[in-house]
């Protein structure tokens, strides 16, 4: 099946719909470094970018038309800093808001069906509003807003249209859900929305997979088997001790059968243990993007993420790479920044995929990234929904 990425950034949502039987057409972005590692893994003859064209350049002076009726799935993340919990919150009036191209491409290519994911902040209860004008916009793609016409009135005649069912034109069954990564396997606690709609005269339904993984099979795997200690060799005496918060939590959890949990969490340390250490300010592994820059320091709020539990958010940063975020506190509360490569595992970036630019403009591609491996379990059921479709024709 072939597909479209828009927004692509380092391209975490790209691998993650490749790796799910998805092929890109083309791959647009804007950002020079991001584009930059595109290519970078497209000449290392990656089969996930194989025969792909890499656009770069502004999309909202793009066409979409020539895809039209080629393309089977439109995937990408618009944008985010104007929702982002830690951006300036300006929304729906912020330039960077991109979700009308996200819109419009869909509109001009009417593919089977998209995937477009985006941060938390989207749904605070602030934006809630502008929130249900996107999945209605995505749901009616082509009742497009007026020229002088206020979104709000545009909202207004979409849910008029929802409401009384009457539409002859191009329609998706929309359906969304905030998921954290780690209960999809991911090293990192990272809240995303994905937003999934498949084109009505399909008849087909979509439904998000279940998760996974939990934080009670990782509970388990510490405090009453100890497993999780001995698969990683550390010693008795330098394990830490029960948190007295967790004391009740885990005599109940002692009751339980490994088979009645699902898989546990993945920690920084399960993701980057088997890698080289590194000393911060020198350069000396042959680990491509293994390098680790000076002077992290904790401080209140932000006191880098425990080696083991899942990462904290990666964070992209404005001006820089935050702080806390993008730390690794040791048992001994000392902290380091992450490398690059530590990082790309923390957003399940396969070892082979090297990001291109500096230090701060690698972190900043992995802190705009989608985790690659949460995405695929949702891609693949996608597209096995399309392919159930594809079966039935065939009968």
């Amino acid at each position: 099946m072939k597909s479209i990425e828009l927004f692509a950034g380092a391209g975490g949502l790209a691998l993650a719909t490749a790796n799910a039987g998805f092929h890109h057409t083309a791959v647009l972005e804007w950002n020079s470094n991001a584009c930059a590692t595109l290519r970078r893994n497209q000449s290392l003859d990656l089969s996930q970018l194989a025969g792909s064209q890499i656009i770069e350049g502004d999309i909202s002076h793009f066409d979409f038309s020539p895809f039209s009726g080629a393309v089977d799935l439109v995937s990408g993340g618009p944008p985010c800093q104007p929702f982002s919990l830690g951006g300036k919150h300006a929304g729906m009036d912020d330039k960077r808001n991109m979700s009308p191209h996200a819109i419009r491409a869909v509109r001009e290519i009417q593919p089977k069906a998209f995937i477009f994911e985006n941060v938390k902040g989207l749904m605070r209860q602030n934006f809630s509003d502008y929130y249900q004008y996107i999945i209605h916009q995505l749901t009616f793609p082509d009742i497009t807003r007026h020229e002088d016409e206020e979104w709000a009135d545009h909202l207004a005649r979409l849910e008029k249209v929802f409401t009384e069912g009457d539409i002859t034109s191009l329609k998706y069954n929309v359906v969304f859900q905030l998921l954290n990564s780690a209960n999809y396997g991911v090293p990192q606690r990272r809240e995303r929305v994905l937003i999934v709609g498949v084109r009505e005269d399909l008849n087909l339904r979509f439904g998000f997979p279940s998760p996974t993984h939990e934080e009670d099979a990782l509970l388990y795997d510490m405090w009453v088997t100890g497993n999780y200690w001995e698969r990683h060799r550390v010693a008795k005496r330098h394990r830490p001790s029960l948190p007295n918060s967790l004391q009740r939590k885990i005599s109940n959890l002692s009751c339980l059968f490994p088979s009645m949990l699902l898989k546990p969490w993945q920690t920084a340390r399960d993701a980057i243990s088997d890698l080289p250490q590194v000393v911060p300010g020198i350069a000396s592994s042959k680990i491509p993007n293994h390098f680790c820059t000076a002077g992290a320091k904790a401080y209140p709020g932000h006191t880098g993420s425990p080696l083991d539990a899942p990462a904290k958010t990666l964070k992209a940063g404005d001006h820089g790479v935050p702080g806390g975020e993008n730390m690794m506190r040791m048992l001994d509360d000392s902290v380091r920044y992450f490398t690059v490569r530590e990082s790309a595992r923390l957003q399940t970036f396969p070892d082979e995929w090297i990001f291109e630019g500096s230090w701060t403009e690698s972190m900043r591609q992995l802190g705009n990234a989608v985790p690659v491996k949460m995405v695929e379990v949702i891609a693949k059921e996608l597209h096995n929904t399309l392919a159930l479709k594809k079966a039935v024709v065939h009968v």
